[in-house]
């Protein structure tokens, strides 16, 4: 048993639904910019733009998947 919380467990994490590609791409975009401003310096920021950025970039690495037919 590791001494932390892991950023993502696969096995409690799991999305259930894929989103359709493009809005995929749309939200991950709008997370971005979301988090653009984020002040480095600030631990809780960097906490959220992480996690935030990691939602998105799971799902849209799962759409990119759906899309070419593959499964993980």
């Amino acid at each position: 048993m590791t001494s932390y919380n892991p950023l993502h467990d696969p096995e409690k994490d799991a999305h259930p639904v894929v989103p359709a590609l493009e809005q995929a791409i749309d939200r991950a975009r709008k997370v971005l910019a979301e988090k653009t401003p984020a002040n480095i310096h600030d631990k809780d920021e960097m906490i959220r733009a992480a996690y935030g950025l990691h939602y998105v970039l799971t799902d849209l690495l799962a759409a990119l998947d759906a899309k070419r037919g593959e499964r993980r």
